[in-house]
């Protein structure tokens, strides 16, 4: 009884392979990730965030990274913002920004906080409005979505 079942699994699994179900995936090259971390919790999220990014960075450094910024989350790209251990956010962006990532930031978040556009990092860019910026990344482009 035994060995008929392990006849009747050889054959099923003959057959998925047959069908091309269980071959191995030829290699390819690897595919560009498009990635959007969502920003809004002010800076503690974004000390988590700039680590969480570095890393993927350093085990994909070909995945394009889009970090986009509304509410609290648009803090830590302010001049002088600090982390709680008081070290400062620009050199973290500014590196980052080299290795390609882009960081934009909720005009309407500016807006409402009455915080004036020259306190950006030069590092961000303006988006009219964070979480529609989000929405058409995701939509539109394809982008996986990262809250961290």
């Amino acid at each position: 009884m035994r060995r008929d079942f392990l006849k009747r699994i050889a054959l099923v699994a003959l057959t998925v392979a047959g069908a091309g179900l269980l071959t191995a995936a030829p290699a390819q090259a690897a595919e560009q990730v498009r990635v959007v971390y969502h920003l809004l919790e002010g800076n503690n999220q974004a000390t988590r965030a700039l680590g969480n990014i570095r890393n993927h960075l350093r085990a994909a450094p070909d995945d394009k990274i889009v970090v986009v910024a509304h509410g609290e989350g648009v803090r830590f790209l302010l001049q002088d913002a600090r982390d709680r251990e008081g070290k400062p956010f620009d050199e973290a962006v500014a590196a980052l920004a080299r290795q390609g990532v882009e960081f934009r930031v909720c005009r309407n978040t500016l807006m409402a906080h009455q915080i004036p556009e020259d306190k950006l990092l030069p590092q961000a860019s303006l988006v009219p409005s964070g979480v529609a910026e989000i929405a058409r990344l995701q939509a539109r482009e394809g982008f996986v979505y990262l809250r961290p």
